[in-house]
């Protein structure tokens, strides 16, 4: 049976119609963590709640991961093989391709000068281990948000 050209224009115009309608992007998050129970535990609760994970084990792997892929956020361990967090964090911030990309250090270190630390390093926030999950997907959000306005 052969289609009127009504019919033909009505499916060419629902087509265009859904040839425009896009999906959200999904936030891409670099989990750059050397202990694979945390990073295990926490790229598992990060994707449940709808992130893309990229994964690296140290800071080389993780500032490669960062250059090549141009994650939305970084998740950076601070105390790192290879290259540590805060230098890795440095090189990222001083690089014209990865220095707007959000940096939240994670340490399990909650000495007072740290957090100043993690600041004068380059990160934009710091959140401590163990890690309490409603806290940091409030700081990911309004880093992510910050980020959407640069």
């Amino acid at each position: 049976m052969a289609l009127a050209a009504r019919d033909c224009n009505f499916l060419a115009s629902k087509v265009h119609c859904c040839d425009r309608v896009r999906r959200p992007t999904v936030p891409t998050l670099l989990i750059v963590e050397d202990n694979e129970m945390n990073r295990d535990m926490l790229s598992r609760r990060l994707q449940r709640r709808g992130y893309d994970i990229l994964i690296a084990t140290d800071g080389a792997e993780g500032l490669a991961a960062a250059q090549e892929r141009s994650p939305d956020l970084v998740l950076m361990d601070m105390s790192l093989p290879v290259i540590d967090g805060w230098e890795a964090t440095r090189r990222l911030k001083a690089g014209e391709a990865t220095c707007k990309i959000p940096i939240i250090a994670l340490t399990a270190h909650a000495m007072s000068g740290d957090r100043q630390r993690a600041v004068d390093a380059g990160c934009d926030d710091f959140d401590t281990k163990p890690i309490e999950l409603a806290r940091l997907l409030e700081k990911i959000e309004q880093c992510l948000g910050r980020a959407d306005r640069r």
